[in-house]
């Protein structure tokens, strides 16, 4: 008669190891899932938001309204002198590039007496005409009428500066 190895009581051991494994594992799984929600619901808007901003941002197009060119005598002793300008006028919108162009007789007188008088003198250097065109802007800026905005004027450029 064969004798049967005896049976162990720890033969079921086995058993309680695999099920405390796949109970960790189940609960490390959960943990990386909730860890996974937690940082869509947490950080992902704000990971957005810096790929929102990181995008390089678009200049809206200019709006630019070009005056005829200019002549005026200019203010000073002996031999007379004129200056020729052309300008153009960088506005904020439609709106007030159309004010502009159904007022530009009176615009354009605007800057005629203005720049009548000026002396040569002050017409010479950089800081001169940065300085004239802000002052063009100021006075063409001015409403038109008292019931009128101002005409939204951002910025005069020259294209065309001729003291002679």
């Amino acid at each position: 008669m064969a004798s049967s190895p005896p049976v162990a009581s720890g033969a079921n051991a086995p058993a309680p190891r695999s099920s405390k494994l796949l109970i960790a594992l189940l609960v490390g799984v959960s943990l990386i899932a909730a860890a996974a929600v937690g940082y869509v619901f947490v950080i992902g808007p704000k990971a957005a938001h810096t790929a929102e901003a990181a995008k390089p941002v678009v200049p809206e197009k200019p709006i630019f309204v070009t005056l005829e060119p200019l002549t005026v005598n200019l203010q000073g002793e002996g031999r007379g002198k004129f200056l020729h300008i052309g300008m153009s006028l960088k506005v904020r919108d439609e709106a007030a590039k159309a004010q502009i162009v159904e007022f530009m007789p009176e615009l354009r007188s605007r800057a005629l007496l203005m720049l009548s008088n000026r002396l040569p003198e002050s017409l010479v250097s950089t800081e001169d005409k940065s300085k004239l065109a802000e002052e063009i802007r100021a006075e063409l800026n001015r409403p038109l009428a008292d019931n009128l905005p101002s005409q939204g004027i951002a910025s005069v450029s020259f294209n065309t500066f001729v003291v002679q």
